[in-house]
């Protein structure tokens, strides 16, 4: 990719896993495009997913997401600690190479006139694509949130740039633009969610007010509470890092909270970090406490320490500074996610590979010395010992890779041709959930084998039978996913419901086996 642009779109969703997964589907499987990473949060009720990809190619990857959106979140019942006014509540586009800003303010226009036009719903521009300077900030056009929306769309002067002026319930309005880095900041607190939000009033850069400024430029913040973390947060955004770095966000708390008799316990980054944020940190706290480090892995280490990164869930550099990412992301798309569902064909080909495997290594294992007590175990001269679980499975006949149908390139000029096309078409389709189906359909006939070997396998190898169980059932969610996606084309209504049923029908067996396996294993005694 000679060109590289991030988006990160945050939608209004953060505890139901298959939401959260479904739209994380509608971006992977848009060419071009490379999921880095996905936060979510149940407090605030929100996740924040961060991809790349060519120009193109990410407005469509985040309109793909949006789309799945749509038919899954609805903001009338939406509650949560962060500020929102929509399903999909900003969609912002950065340049990271070969891509200029006024680029990527092109991408926000796009996708935001696309937007509007396909799901009918209001759209504003903010940031370098804002119109207007009332529009510039995103707490400006947010304010009020998703309840004031219904009044504010009447007002002239908050008509949306793109869209309809009239208020959709199901899904808000949504704010698209562009800017440069920004990084999710939050500094963890023992305190009240109160005690938070005033100390974020006395940093953020809009203060409390026009008279009453806060002390960090280009800052905003809030306070909220975690209640699955039990501790409050100062919520910051860092819209120019080198204007007002990491750290001094981290230190100017940290006073703050010394004032108030209350202490900082660590803090977490949302998304991802440029390398250049962290090394400024290290330079920061180097010179302060007057240390002499030279490696640079040594040096982020140092900061993850000082700041107290690794606080809430581990902090893993490779995975969380985009630098690392990004390489990770070219290197990969240039050699793999080019072909959308053949290669998802060959991963569930390879998953189920391994699966069989594993699976037939365990069962062997079995035969090698008592597993369950009571149960001896099997030995090598035992006759079943040929007939292991899961020893006639095949995979590989599993799954056909499926290319572009020659259908796409049928012609069309007359009422026969049409007629023609449409119906190779749909038989294309057809062909196209087959082969997530049959993959469903194969994981459903290995659950008694892994029941069996949860029950009376040796327990040597209980880890390999717990990953193997989650495994599965993540196979069945890709196969339940890849199925609606092709579905949703399909014209023939009783076929699709037919075919609905069944892939939920073994999507909740995964759900319910793969639990059951889990019990069982965590159950056992050695």
């Amino acid at each position: 990719m000679s060109q590289l642009v991030e988006c990160v779109p945050n939608f209004s969703e953060g505890r139901n896993q298959e939401v959260i997964e479904a739209i994380s589907g509608a971006i992977t499987q848009t060419p071009g495009c490379v999921l880095l990473d996905v936060d979510a949060g149940p407090s605030t009720n929100r996740t924040v997913y961060t991809f790349v990809g060519p120009p193109d190619c990410v407005v469509e990857g985040a309109l793909n997401a949006a789309r799945a959106a749509s038919q899954l979140i609805d903001m009338s019942r939406h509650q949560g600690e962060h500020p929102r006014m929509g399903a999909l509540d900003v969609c912002p586009f950065i340049p990271v190479r070969g891509v200029s800003m006024d680029e990527c303010v092109l991408c926000a226009q796009a996708f935001g006139q696309r937007l509007a036009e396909e799901l009918d719903v209001p759209v504003y521009l903010y940031g370098e694509a804002a119109r207007t300077d009332s529009r510039r900030t995103l707490p400006a056009i947010r304010a009020g949130e998703y309840e004031a929306l219904p009044k504010k769309l009447q007002q002239a002067e908050w008509a949306p740039d793109f869209g309809p002026s009239s208020f959709v319930p199901s899904w808000g309005a949504t704010a698209t633009g562009a800017r440069k880095f920004l990084i999710a900041f939050n500094i963890n607190l023992l305190s009240t969610k109160e005690q938070a939000h005033r100390i974020a009033l006395n940093l953020r850069e809009q203060g409390r007010g026009k008279d009453q400024p806060g002390r960090l430029k280009k800052v905003q913040g809030i306070g909220w509470y975690l209640d699955e973390k039990n501790l409050a947060q100062v919520s910051t955004n860092l819209l120019d890092f080198e204007v007002t770095a990491l750290h001094t966000v981290y230190e100017e708390t940290c006073r703050e909270a010394q004032e108030l008799s209350l202490p900082v316990v660590g803090s977490q980054l949302v998304g991802l970090v440029p390398l250049k944020a962290l090394l400024d940190a290290a330079a920061f706290y180097c010179e302060k406490e007057n240390l002499f480090i030279l490696e640079e892995e040594q040096r982020i280490r140092l900061v993850v320490s000082r700041l107290g990164l690794d606080s809430l869930c581990p902090f893993s550099p490779k995975e969380r500074i985009i630098e690392e990412t990004v390489h990770t992301a070219r290197s990969g798309c240039e050699r793999v996610f080019v072909v959308r569902v053949t290669a998802w064909g060959w991963l569930s080909l390879l998953r189920l590979q391994l699966l069989q495997t594993l699976v037939q290594r365990t069962a062997r294992e079995r035969g090698r010395r008592p597993s369950c007590r009571g149960q001896p175990g099997r030995g090598a001269a035992d006759p079943r010992a040929e007939d292991s679980p899961g020893e006639g499975l095949q995979p590989g006949g599993l799954v056909r890779i499926t290319r572009q149908p020659e259908a796409m390139r049928l012609p069309k000029n007359t009422p026969e041709e049409k007629d023609r096309r449409t119906a190779a078409l749909q038989e294309g389709l057809r062909r196209a959930v087959s082969v997530p189906l049959t993959l469903a359909e194969t994981v459903a006939s290995l659950w008694p084998a892994l029941q069996e070997l949860a029950q009376c396998g040796n327990l040597a190898c209980r880890s390999d039978l717990q990953v193997a169980a989650k495994a599965l059932e993540t196979g069945v969610f890709g196969a339940y996913f890849n199925v609606l996606i092709n579905l949703k084309d399909i014209t023939d209504e009783a076929f699709k419901d037919q075919i609905h049923h069944r892939i939920s029908s073994l999507l909740q067996e995964a759900k319910t086996q793969a639990a059951l396996v889990l019990d069982c294993l965590e159950t056992r005694q050695e």
